[in-house]
């Protein structure tokens, strides 16, 4: 008997993309403060958040696989968050336009007290030099208020870029598939093999 799977997040992106696993899962959202800790570096809070994420849905079912995630944003070594609000996001992308930000993906996989697997994957993206009407319009179209350096990769937001680097091409929209596949093969849940047609 396959444990449950869980994806311990609210975020309508990864559980798109975790359908296409075609494993059957649901979805619990964990009641985690996201707030850095004094002088964590970007990479570290996305994956103490992944593992706080993870390990909070745990406690709850205990023999469920359990999925945490989070992602976090930096220029230059600062972290670059959400902008909650369309006239942030606009600011946002006007200080990212020409620059390179690296994308933390943290990833957690935890089943029982047996197995806990964490990973970042970062990406690096070279924002194309942007001027303000073409910031307006686009912030207008994809409405990116919820998503870290306002820029929504999975829709237009990909034509921000000048360039991506990652060895993962689901890690820029928040749950890294072929890193999420890898370990969940290891717990015994390989979707070529546990595929729902």
């Amino acid at each position: 008997m396959t444990p449950p799977l869980i994806l311990a997040s609210s975020s309508v992106y990864r559980r798109e993309l975790l359908l296409r696993l075609k494993i059957p899962f649901s979805c619990i959202s964990p009641e985690v403060d996201e707030s850095p800790k004094p002088g964590e570096t970007v990479a570290a809070l996305a994956l103490r958040l992944s593992i706080l994420k993870a390990q909070t849905v745990a406690q709850q079912h205990p023999g469920a696989i359990v999925i945490g995630a989070d992602q976090a944003a930096s220029l230059a070594g600062q972290i670059i968050g959400k902008p909650g609000s369309l006239s942030a996001a606009q600011l946002q992308l006007a200080r990212l336009s020409g620059q390179t930000v690296v994308f933390h993906s943290a990833l957690t996989v935890m089943l029982g007290p047996s197995y806990c697997k964490s990973m970042d994957v970062p990406t690096t993206c070279v924002f194309r030099t942007l001027t303000a009407s073409a910031i307006q319009r686009y912030v207008q179209i994809d409405q990116p208020s919820d998503t870290a350096g306002s820029a929504k990769a999975e829709c237009l937001g990909i034509a921000l870029m000048e360039r991506m680097d990652s060895s993962d091409p689901t890690a820029i929209i928040g749950l890294p598939l072929i890193a999420l596949t890898r370990m969940l093969c290891e717990v015994g849940l390989d979707p070529l093999e546990h595929a729902k047609v």
